[in-house]
């Protein structure tokens, strides 16, 4: 059993992620404790625990202190399997982090996932950074994954719901450079005036001309706004909330794809840790702006399981395996 301190590096709910998947691709038991031991309100959360029970489903493990508040986590796994998995987090919690974790193990076996939570939540990526930049760049490697969004949920209301399907797939050795380009723009919107979404959309466009736009007005349980930007393997998210003018979302969002795009590097910040994971498991290289406290936090991670990941230089950062 390998032996986890969920405080180290950024100390946050990725290494509870991260440490369940690596156990359920690795065969491993595990235990974790002082899971978010640095965070305001330490111990898991609602959203935590919703991604410990799908990677939990898909290998059939026995697992001890899932339960919201729980500052120890015990994971015992058993064999990846194909499964049919509907879980509710319960909270606006995010589904896109949720996937993060049951993704890598569902692409062994195969199965599908149906989640009910927040589609566009704050600190977290949106629903269609997950379907535009992650899933397309694993799919060009070789990764068979097809995404419903069924409708969105936002903050504090949630109720958003997602249904990924995924069939075996094998993992290329990560070549980014040679991903085809995709860009463009999508602005949401639940319960607000049409013209909130247009505004988002155009605030966009000012500083990404030429970027294809997608306008989503949906119906649902709550109210919000989000823009989201990709180019290739690089993208922007922003978040609507009261107060904040329509143009600023969209302005926001765009900038930060901006500020990706100014470093000469395969994939935005955020990209980076995300792909750890698949990385160490298929091997390749890749390079992002910087190794943030996230991806550093991961890469020591997953030397416990046995998997070195390099990394060179600053700005930008090279990973490889």
């Amino acid at each position: 059993m390998i032996e986890i301190d969920g405080s180290i590096g950024e100390g946050g709910g990725q290494v509870v992620r991260n440490a369940v998947a690596l156990a359920a691709l690795t065969a491993t038991p595990i235990r974790v404790t002082k899971i978010r031991a640095k965070r305001p309100k330490p111990g898991l959360a609602a959203q935590h625990c919703t991604a410990v029970q799908a990677v939990a489903l898909a290998c059939g493990a026995e697992m001890r202190g899932c339960r919201k508040g729980s500052e120890a986590l015990t994971f015992a796994p058993g064999e990846v399997r194909e499964t049919e998995i509907d879980l509710a987090i319960g909270t606006a919690g995010s589904i896109p982090l949720v996937l993060q974790a049951w993704l890598p193990v569902a692409l062994k076996a195969g199965g599908t996932i149906t989640l009910t939570g927040g589609t566009e939540v704050s600190k977290s990526p949106t629903i269609d950074y997950f379907s535009e930049v992650l899933v397309p760049l694993l799919r060009a490697h070789g990764a068979k994954i097809e995404v419903e969004v069924l409708g969105r949920g936002y903050f504090p209301v949630g109720g958003g719901r997602v249904r990924v399907t995924v069939r075996p797939s094998t993992i290329a050795p990560l070549a980014i450079a040679g991903v085809p380009p995709r860009a463009g723009i999508v602005s949401c919107s639940q319960n607000l005036p049409d013209h909130v979404a247009e505004r988002q959309a155009q605030a966009a466009s000012a500083i990404l001309p030429g970027f294809p736009v997608r306008i989503e007005r949906t119906p649902g349980p709550g109210t919000g706004t989000s823009v989201t930007v990709f180019e290739g393997a690089k993208g922007g998210v922003a978040i609507g909330k009261r107060g904040l003018p329509a143009e600023k979302v969209g302005w926001m969002a765009g900038d930060e794809l901006l500020a990706a795009r100014s470093v000469a590097c395969d994939v935005d910040v955020h990209l980076a840790d995300q792909l750890l994971v698949y990385l160490a498991r298929a091997g390749g290289s890749y390079s992002a702006p910087e190794i943030s406290s996230h991806a550093a936090t991961t890469c020591r991670l997953l030397s416990l399981f046995g998997y070195e990941i390099a990394v060179s230089g600053a700005k930008p950062a090279v990973f490889s395996a």
